[in-house]
Parts: structure tokens; sequence; C-alpha cells
């Protein structure tokens, strides 16, 4: 077992429904996830709970420099590592439901691709309406937004509720490919155009 998979397996067994994960993620997946990051310019890219990295890791070999790459960990511990790991990397220690305030104190005024590593189908539906509104609300109506669910979850009502609000929240929703080589297998959905007639 490696080191990441055993700081993700403690975390998880002291706050299961806020790392949502026994292991990192692969970089199959991660590489799915990130397809959005554009390949030239200076974009503002957030990640959300990237805890030991795997998603950081393929951000930054994305950007090679360019843009500004703001990471939000809620969890203490992995922040702390990430920003030691990642030391050009804009590592917050906050809640993602912060996410426009946390933008703004950057001079930041909108993400153009937001990468999400939250386990939305162990959030409640309150929490999950939260969260994804902070992230529609700091998104440019042109932003993508990128998340993922496991295999098994898909058949909990939490993970269809989700994919409900992802429907109602943007525009256009794709489901990707299976990434089979990942523990546990995963899928990705690619989001873009937040609803204009629910931003404030």
């Amino acid at each position: 077992m490696s080191n990441d998979t055993a700081l993700f397996l403690g975390q998880f067994l002291r706050a299961p429904a806020m790392i949502g994960a026994l292991a990192p993620s692969s970089r199959r997946l991660a590489s799915a996830v990130c397809a959005p990051i554009p390949e030239r310019g200076e974009p503002t890219v957030v990640e959300l709970g990237p805890g030991t990295g795997a998603f950081t890791t393929e951000i930054q070999q994305r950007l090679a420099g360019r843009g500004h790459h703001l990471a939000v960990e809620v969890n203490e511990l992995m922040a702390r590592l990430l920003a030691e790991r990642f030391p050009t990397v804009d590592v917050a220690h906050a809640d993602a439901a912060r996410l426009g305030e946390l933008l703004g104190e950057r001079g930041l005024r909108q993400a153009d691709v937001v990468v999400s590593g939250l386990p939305w189908a162990a959030f409640p539906e309150e929490l999950q309406r939260e969260l994804l509104e902070a992230v529609t609300e700091a998104m440019g109506l042109g932003a993508a937004f990128t998340t993922f669910s496991y295999i098994h979850a898909i058949p909990l009502s939490s993970a269809r509720r989700f994919r409900g609000l992802l429907a109602e929240r943007f525009e256009e929703v794709v489901a990707g490919r299976t990434v089979w080589r990942n523990t546990p297998p995963a899928f990705v959905f690619h989001a873009r155009r937040p609803r204009r007639s629910l931003r404030s």
C-alpha cells in the first residue's frame, strides 16, 4: 500500500462523507477529468477536493506554467500535504462553498475550468445544491465543469439526484466513457454553459 493510499484510507475512515474514496484516482481518470483544460492562453483552473494531488499533477502538466491553478481542499492534513508537494499551486484550506469569495480574494473574476474530485454521491441534497450553485456562480458562461462518479454509486438515489442537478444547472451535460483502470471504476461528467436563468 502506497503512502497516499494509506493516507486516503485513514482519512476516509475518519470522515467517509467528506473523503468519499479509499484510494487516490488513477492517471487514466485524471486524464479524462482534466481534458477540458485549454492548451493555450492563461486560464483560471479551479480544483475542488484535490486530496493528495492525482488531478493536481495532471492539471499542472497541462498548464505548464500558464494561468492560475487554485486548489480548494477542506481537509487540513491533505491541504498541507498538497501545498508542500506543489509549491506553484495556490492551495486554499477552505470549503468549496466559498469558491466565489476565494476567487475574489485573489483578484480572479471567474473560473474557466472547474475540476471536481468531491464525493457528490456522499452529500445530502442541500449540500449538493449549495456546492453546485457556488460552482456555477463562479464560472464564466463558456467555462467547463468536470467531475466523476464511481460505477457502484450509479443506483444510489443521491447519485441520481446529483445527475438531475447537473442537468438543472448546465445546458450541456455529457457522460464520458467508463475508466475501468481506476479503483473503483469510474466515469466522467463533462458540463458546459451554466444556465443563466439561475444565476444572480
